[in-house]
C-alpha cells in the first residue's frame, strides 16, 4: 500500500522526539453482508475501509493517531502529532526496515469478493425457509451472512515489517418461537478463517433447522428448578464461561491494573488439577491470526496447566512493563484503535473421559447443551450466564428440557469445582468486546462437570464499572 522507503521516513518522524517505540498499522478491509428479517432481505452491504494508525510509546505512555488518508503528507502530519508527545527535544533518527516478513499464503479456496452477491443472498433465503418449515410456531427468523478480507502492513522502529491477509466468513440464524404468552429463541452461528468454502463444510439450511428446533424445544420445556446442584456442560454449549469468567482475567492489562481476580497469582493453583486453559492464535479457527496486530507471530500459550497459573496474554506495551516478550495477543478492531491484549482461540483442553460416563455419574443436576448471554465482573470473577438449552439429569439419564435457567457463580471457584473432563472439544465463534473494540474469537471446552452451582436467579452479582455484558455474534 505504501513503499518501504515511505514507511521508514514516517517511522523516523514518529520517533524524532525521543519515543522508545514507534509503529504504523495500515489496513485495507473489504466487507460484505446480507441480513434477512420478517421474511425479507433487509440489508445487502459491501464496502472498503482503508486507513492507518500511528503509535508512539514513551515509557509506559502511549500516543495514537489515525487517518483514512494514506498520502505521505497526511501520514507525516499524524506522525509529527504523536511524536511530540514523547518530549520537547527533537532528536533526528533513521529507521531501516531490515526485518521484513512477507505474508504467508492464505489457503482460501473461494475468496469472498469473487463470489456473486446472489450466491450469498441464496444461502440466507434458504436458511429462512428451512427454519420456518420446522414448525408453525416459529414466528420470526433473522439470518445474517458476513465476510471480510483484511490486508494489513505493520512496521515499527525495531526494523520489523509484516504483511498479512486475513479472510473470515460467518453465518448466523436466530429463530423466535411463540405459543400463547410464552416466547423462546433459538440461536446458532458458524464461522471460520475461510472463504465461501465454509458452505462446502456446513449447510445453511441445517444451521437454520438447529436454531428453529432449539426455539421449539425451549417453548415446550418446563421451568427450570432452582437451587444448588451439579452442572454438566457439553462440548456443544460453547466456551462462553472460559472466555468471560476466566479468559479476560488472564489478559495482562487487567492483571497489571489489579482489575483481575488472577492478579499476583502466577505459579499458584487457581483451578482443579483437571483443568488446562490454552489460548492458541495458530489454530485455523475464527480467531486465527498468522501475525497479531502488532506484527508479532502468534503462538500457542498455555495459560493454566493442571490448575496452576503459568502465563498471561501480553501485547507489546504490557510486555514492556514486565521486561519480557509479547505472547502475540496484541489485537485491535481496526486502524482507528490502539492494540490491547486480547484472546484469539481460547479453550479448556480436553481430558480422557467418555462424555456419556460424565452424565451417567451424575445422580441429579442440569445438563447445559447451549449457553446464552450474561454478565461478568472481571475484577472478582462473579458471573451470571443464561442457559439457552438445558435438560434435567436424574439418576444418570437425560430427562425433560428446562427453560429459564441461569448459572450464577464465580470463575475461579467454578474452575476449582470441575471434577470430570471429557475427551471431546467443541468450538463456538463470537465477537469479543473490550474497551469499545470488537474482534473475532472462538472459544471451546470439552464436556465437563461442575460439582455445584447456583441454578436460577435473575440478579447479576457485583456492581460497578467492571460489570461486562456478554455479546455474541
Amino acid at each position: 500500500m505504501i513503499e518501504k522507503t515511505g514507511l521508514q521516513e514516517i517511522l523516523a518522524v514518529a520517533k524524532n522526539y525521543g519515543g522508545d517505540f514507534a509503529e504504523i498499522f495500515i489496513e485495507k478491509k473489504n466487507n460484505s453482508g446480507v441480513g434477512l428479517e420478517a421474511g425479507k432481505i433487509e440489508r445487502v452491504v459491501s464496502g472498503v475501509d482503508i486507513g492507518a494508525g500511528i503509535r508512539v510509546i514513551k515509557g509506559e505512555n502511549t500516543s495514537y493517531a489515525y487517518t483514512n488518508d494514506l498520502s505521505i503528507e497526511s501520514l507525516m502530519k499524524a506522525a509529527k502529532i504523536v511524536a511530540k508527545s514523547a518530549g520537547n527535544k527533537e532528536t533526528p533518527t533513521s529507521i531501516n526496515l531490515s526485518k521484513e516478513s512477507k505474508k504467508d499464503k492464505v489457503y482460501v479456496e473461494k475468496e469472498p469478493d469473487t463470489i456473486p452477491i446472489d450466491k450469498k443472498v441464496e444461502k440466507v433465503v434458504e436458511a429462512n425457509k428451512a427454519a420456518r418449515e420446522i414448525d408453525d410456531r416459529i414466528r420470526q427468523v433473522m439470518v445474517a451472512y458476513g465476510d471480510v478480507v483484511q490486508e494489513v502492513v505493520i512496521a515499527n522502529s525495531l526494523g520489523e515489517m509484516v504483511e498479512d491477509k486475513r479472510v473470515r466468513t460467518r453465518f448466523l440464524v436466530n429463530s423466535v418461537a411463540a405459543e400463547g404468552s410464552v416466547i423462546q429463541t433459538g440461536y446458532e452461528a458458524v464461522g471460520s478463517f475461510a472463504g465461501f468454502e465454509l458452505f462446502d463444510e456446513i449447510d445453511s439450511a441445517d444451521i437454520a433447522k438447529m436454531a428453529a428446533k432449539r426455539a421449539i424445544k425451549m417453548l415446550e420445556a418446563k421451568p427450570a428448578p432452582s437451587g444448588k446442584m451439579p452442572v454438566v456442560m457439553t462440548s456443544q454449549s460453547g466456551g462462553t464461561m472460559v472466555h468471560e469468567a476466566c479468559g479476560h482475567g488472564l489478559e495482562a492489562d487487567l492483571v497489571q491494573k489489579k482489575l483481575s481476580v488472577y492478579a499476583d497469582k502466577k505459579g499458584q493453583q487457581v483451578a482443579s488439577p483437571e483443568i488446562t486453559v490454552i489460548d492458541d492464535g495458530t489454530m485455523k479457527k475464527y480467531g486465527y491470526l498468522n501475525w497479531d496486530d502488532e506484527g508479532v507471530k502468534t503462538r500457542k500459550n498455555t495459560l493454566i496447566k493442571n490448575g496452576v497459573l503459568e502465563e498471561l496474554m501480553y501485547d507489546r506495551l504490557t510486555a514492556i512493563k514486565e521486561k519480557r516478550e509479547s505472547t502475540g495477543n496484541g489485537r485491535r478492531e481496526s486502524y482507528q484503535d490502539r492494540p490491547i491484549p486480547r484472546m484469539t482461540n481460547t479453550y479448556i483442553d480436553k481430558g480422557d473421559l467418555d462424555p456419556e460416563k460424565i452424565i451417567r455419574a451424575t445422580k441429579r443436576g442440569i445438563l447445559v447443551e447451549k449457553m446464552g448471554g450474561g454478565q461478568v465482573n472481571t475484577t472478582n470473577g462473579d458471573f451470571v450466564f443464561e442457559v439457552a438449552e438445558g435438560y434435567l439429569i436424574e439418576d444418570g439419564e437425560i430427562k425433560e428440557a428446562v427453560r429459564g435457567a441461569t448459572l450464577t457463580g464465580n470463575g475461579p471457584t467454578v474452575l476449582n469445582n470441575i471434577d470430570m473432563v471429557g475427551q471431546d472439544l467443541g468450538f463456538a465463534i463470537g465477537t469479543c468486546g473490550k474497551d469499545g473494540q470488537g474482534v473475532p474469537v472462538s472459544d471451546a471446552q470439552p464436556t465437563l462437570r461442575i460439582t455445584e452451582m447456583i441454578i436460577g436467579g435473575t440478579n447479576a452479582p457485583g456492581a460497578g464499572p467492571e460489570i461486562k455484558r456478554i455479546r455474541r455474534i
